[in-house]
């Protein structure tokens, strides 16, 4: 089954769901050197007059320095029978493992070359318009420092939505 581009607007999933339960993959780099990560923090909408995501990564996971030395990111989607591929991805680093090789996943390349997989249901192309360290000053609710014991605040990256792939 072959990928359809759509517009953001006729994108029918849940966001809430579809980040915060289904999981997704991160990818930054190139064909030749990339790396992903699960995640299911982040969000889809409108600022700047712009069709945006935003993602946070941490400085110490490994997809922290392909987003650092690359313009765009993917973030892949998939059907819930890949669970343990997104665990997978979730729990080891790309630094000590090929996670395209022990997981079975086939990396894809956009037209910016962005990597992306063939298994996932709807991927999501971006191009980084602006990143932030989270300051913890910033918290107004303290509660929200429990989410970083070791003080490892995560970088906020917001992409401008090049395109919406679905199967």
């Amino acid at each position: 089954m072959s990928f359809k581009t759509i517009k953001c607007t006729e994108l029918e999933d849940n966001i809430f769901k579809l980040i915060g339960s289904d999981w997704m993959l991160i990818t930054a780099g190139s064909a030749s050197s990339f790396n992903t990560m699960t995640a299911s923090w982040g969000g889809l909408g409108v600022l700047w007059n712009k069709n945006v995501c935003y993602i946070v990564v941490r400085p110490q996971r490994y997809t922290y320095t392909f987003l650092e030395r690359n313009r765009y990111f993917t973030l892949s989607f998939f059907h819930e029978k890949y669970r343990d591929v997104l665990k997978f991805c979730g729990a080891r680093s790309g630094r000590d493992v090929n996670k395209t090789k022990e997981t079975g996943i086939t990396p894809l390349q956009t037209g910016n070359g962005a990597v992306y997989f063939f298994e996932a249901r709807l991927v999501v192309e971006c191009n980084i318009i602006y990143y932030q360290d989270l300051d913890p000053k910033n918290f107004i609710d303290p509660s929200i420092a429990d989410n970083y014991p070791q003080q490892d605040y995560h970088r906020m990256y917001i992409g401008e939505i090049l395109s919406v792939k679905i199967k």
